[in-house]
C-alpha cells in the first residue's frame, strides 16, 4: 500500500475526508482528536442546552417545543417540582455553562495533541507512555476495555448517588401527576433486576420496567458488573480461543465499538418509545405519539434519532469488519487483490 511519512512513522496514504485513518498508526495525533471529539460533543450539549433554555416556556409541555436535552434533565429532578412544573430554570444555565467551560478544556487539549505533542506515544513506565498502545498488543487492547467499563460503571453509579443521595429523581407514579423524589430502598434482588432480560413482566422486556426502585437497583448491578469486567480485564490477558476469533486492529476494534453502538441505539430508540417510568409522558409526551398537534414530540425525535443512526451505525459495523476480515487475510483494498500469505490461525 502506498504510504507517505511523518517523522519516521508510516501511515496510510488517503484523503482528508477519510478522517481518523490518517492517525492509525500515529497514537498521538489519534489521542488528540478522541479528545478534540470529545470537545465538540460537550459543546453540543452545552450549546443546546443555553438554545433550548433561551427558547422554554415554562407554561407549555415541554414535548410540544421540540426539547430534547431539557427533558433528560427535568426526569433527573432538576428544576422541576409536582407535575413536573418548572420551578427553576438556574440549574439548566449553570450547567450549559459547565459544559462549554468543559469543551474548551477539552478542545486545547486535543490541538495541543494534535498539533504539538508526540505523534506516537511511547510504551514505557512514564505518564504519556501508560497511554501508548500497539493494536496487536492483546493484553493493553484488553486493559483499555477494562478502563472505559470501569468509567461506565462508575457513570452508572453516579446516577444511583443522584437518585438516593442527591435531591432524587422524577417519579411520574409518585402522585397524581408526579413529583421528584429520593429512592431510598432500590431493589438489590437479583432475581427481580435480570428477570428483565426475559419477557417475565411483559412483552417489552427490560423496557417494561414501570418503578424508579428497580431503574435504580438496575443501576446499582449495572455498576458492579462493569467495574468487576473492567478489573478482570485490566489484570488479565485474552483467553487463547479469542485469537483466532477476533481480528486484532484498529479497523476492527472500530467495527466491535460501532456494533456496540447500533445495539444501544435500538434498545434505546425501543426505550423510549413504549416507556413512560424512565421517560415520563409530562416531558416527552404520550407513550406512542411521535407528533403533536404542532410538532413532533420530544419522544419522536429521540426514537427516530437513535433508530435511524442505530442503522447507520449497524452498516458501518458491516462495513468495517468486512474490511477488517479482509485485509487481516491479506487483501489490498488499493489493488483489489491479495498481496501476502494469509493469516495461519493458531491451534
Amino acid at each position: 500500500m502506498t504510504t507517505t511519512s511523518i517523522s519516521s512513522t508510516p501511515v496510510p496514504d488517503v484523503r482528508w475526508w477519510s478522517g481518523n485513518t490518517r492517525l492509525v498508526n500515529l497514537s498521538g495525533k489519534l489521542l488528540g482528536a478522541h479528545v478534540a471529539h470529545a470537545g465538540l460533543i460537550v459543546l453540543w450539549a452545552g450549546a443546546m442546552t443555553l438554545f433550548e433554555l433561551s427558547h422554554l416556556n415554562p407554561n407549555q409541555p415541554m414535548y410540544e417545543q421540540g426539547l430534547i436535552l431539557l427533558p433528560h434533565l427535568a426526569t433527573l429532578g432538576i428544576g422541576v417540582g409536582v407535575g413536573g412544573a418548572i420551578v427553576d430554570t438556574y440549574p439548566y444555565f449553570v450547567i450549559g455553562v459547565i459544559h462549554l467551560i468543559s469543551s474548551a478544556v477539552l478542545g486545547a487539549g486535543g490541538l495541543f495533541h494534535s498539533l504539538m505533542g508526540q505523534e506516537v506515544l511511547p510504551k514505557n513506565s512514564t505518564l504519556s507512555g501508560f497511554f501508548g498502545y500497539d493494536w496487536k498488543d492483546k493484553h493493553k487492547m484488553t486493559t483499555i476495555l477494562g478502563i472505559h467499563l470501569l468509567l461506565l460503571g462508575i457513570g452508572a453509579w453516579l446516577l444511583v448517588a443522584k437518585a438516593m443521595f442527591w435531591s432524587g429523581l422524577f417519579d411520574p407514579w409518585v402522585t397524581p401527576s408526579g413529583d421528584v423524589r429520593v429512592i431510598s430502598h432500590p431493589t438489590l434482588n437479583p432475581i427481580r433486576i435480570f428477570s428483565y432480560l426475559f419477557p417475565t413482566h411483559d412483552a417489552a422486556g427490560m423496557a417494561a420496567v414501570n418503578n424508579l426502585e428497580d431503574v435504580v437497583g438496575g443501576h446499582i448491578w449495572v455498576g458492579i458488573m462493569c467495574i468487576s469486567g473492567g478489573i478482570w480485564h485490566i489484570n488479565s490477558s485474552p483467553f487463547p480461543w479469542t485469537k483466532n476469533i477476533l481480528v486484532w486492529s484498529g479497523e476492527a476494534y472500530l467495527s466491535y465499538s460501532l456494533a456496540a453502538l447500533s445495539y444501544m441505539g435500538f434498545l434505546a430508540g425501543y426505550f423510549v418509545t413504549v416507556n413512560s417510568t424512565v421517560y415520563p409522558e409530562v416531558f416527552y409526551g404520550p407513550v406512542g405519539m411521535i407528533e403533536t398537534a404542532t410538532s413532533m414530540s420530544s419522544r419522536g425525535w429521540l426514537a427516530t434519532f437513535h433508530f435511524v443512526f442505530a442503522a447507520l451505525f449497524l452498516c458501518g459495523h458491516i462495513w468495517h469488519a468486512i474490511r477488517a476480515r479482509l485485509g487481516d487475510a491479506g487483501f489490498d483494498f488499493k489493488n483489489g487483490d491479495m498481496v501476502q500469505a494469509p493469516r495461519v490461525y493458531q491451534a
